[in-house]
């Protein structure tokens, strides 16, 4: 098999393991190795690269107290108990539902109520006016400007009951994603963000979806941000406020922006096989690409690609660009595709990806809250 790819003959496998046939086999019946039959020859088995990886790696990490904390902050063991939502055999689920499923058909506001634990809801009839120190910037700036007002006169979530929060959650929604949109909106959150770009109704369909799809995933790093301030007792809006600050990074929401790039160079080029090789070689880094999550493919990025049915220029630049990194398209790309297609700003993977997440950021908000837990960690001190 090639060197890049996802799956692994047996006999591959064994020799990064180390073991012999019948330690494999036992790998696979406790669920630490998944396989799927091979398309070439269905009596044949291959294995999940990524899960063999990720059991040698554990395997070789020491098991003090201290590297298990440290290996925890990035990718590794799992650090929090939460009820929202998860990845498992490829998967994103929110409160065991499908993700994909859900996005066929499901509104931000469906979704919330899902990772909220709530009643549906119907958004407001009309929106309260932006506040004047929100009215004036792009869009982050007035996103931020509003998610500040909100939390100076929103009250702290401890001692509140679910119905008060769910209220707050609720508002907090609604200011954000006018905010994103641009103006005070009617209807519910795809319809506003659709009406501020003026997208006809497909368009605003598959706004639906990318809202829907993105609404959470697990504790990302603007998630544990929101935990974080959530644990405090803060309000919700200041809890969703840390988690936009987080998703603001480079390394964060920049990399939704550095996909955007990249796509527009991909169709620009003549070549562009060429271009990918070249900017390969130069050691660019493909960020719309692969997800630890996800080895066989972000089941994100293919549900939206699947309903936008992008046109053959986006395509072909997706999939050449897959083949010669040898990882396939996320949601961060994809993302910058419908963007493409839909002749959107150039912010509007950002603004998208934040108005989705808002719902999982304030149902990780409200979690905390209730669990009445602080969260602190200790830090391994390396000084003098």
């Amino acid at each position: 098999m090639a060197a890049s790819s996802p799956l692994l003959s047996r006999d591959a496998a064994l020799a990064i393991l180390g073991v012999r046939p019948q330690t494999l086999y036992a790998y696979v019946s406790r669920g630490l190795i998944r396989m799927q039959a091979d398309p070439g020859e269905p009596r044949r088995s291959l294995y999940l690269r990524h899960d063999i990886e990720a059991l040698v790696a554990r395997k070789k990490r020491s098991r003090r107290r201290a590297d298990i904390a440290s290996s925890a902050i990035a990718w590794g063991e799992p650090v929090l108990e939460s009820a929202i939502s998860t990845v498992r055999d490829g998967r994103l689920v929110f409160r065991g539902q499908d993700a994909a499923a859900l996005s066929s058909r499901a509104s931000l506001e469906d979704v919330a109520a899902v990772l909220w634990n709530c009643a549906a809801f119907d958004p407001p009839a009309k929106s309260p006016p932006i506040p004047r120190n929100a009215q004036r910037g792009g869009a982050a700036s007035r996103a931020l400007a509003a998610l500040g007002d909100l939390a100076a006169r929103q009250q702290p979530i401890v001692g509140r009951g679910d119905d008060r929060l769910v209220e707050d959650a609720r508002a907090t929604l609604y200011a954000f994603v006018d905010a994103i949109a641009e103006r005070p909106g009617s209807g519910r959150a795809h319809e506003r963000i659709a009406a501020g770009w003026k997208l006809d109704a497909r368009g605003a369909d598959l706004v639906r979806r990318a809202l829907a799809l993105i609404a959470d995933h697990e504790l990302n790093a603007s998630t544990f941000a929101v935990r974080v301030a959530a644990s405090t007792g803060a309000p919700l809006a200041a809890a969703a406020l840390a988690g936009f600050c987080a998703l603001l990074g480079p390394l964060h929401g920049g990399a939704i922006a550095s996909s955007l790039d990249l796509l527009d160079r991909m169709m620009a080029s003549r070549g562009q096989r060429a271009f990918a090789r070249a900017a390969i070689a130069r050691g660019e880094r493909f960020l719309g690409f692969g997800h630890p999550l996800y080895p066989l493919g972000d089941m994100r990025a293919l549900a939206l690609r699947a309903a936008m049915k992008p046109p053959t220029k986006i395509a072909r630049a997706l999939d050449v660009a897959a083949d010669e990194v040898g990882r396939p398209p996320n949601i961060d790309i994809m993302l910058a595709a419908l963007t493409r297609q839909l002749a959107l700003p150039d912010d509007a993977p950002l603004r998208l990806f934040a108005a989705g997440r808002m719902a999982g950021w304030l149902a990780h908000a409200m979690e905390q809250g209730r669990s009445g837990r602080l969260i602190r960690p200790r830090a391994r001190y390396i000084g003098v």
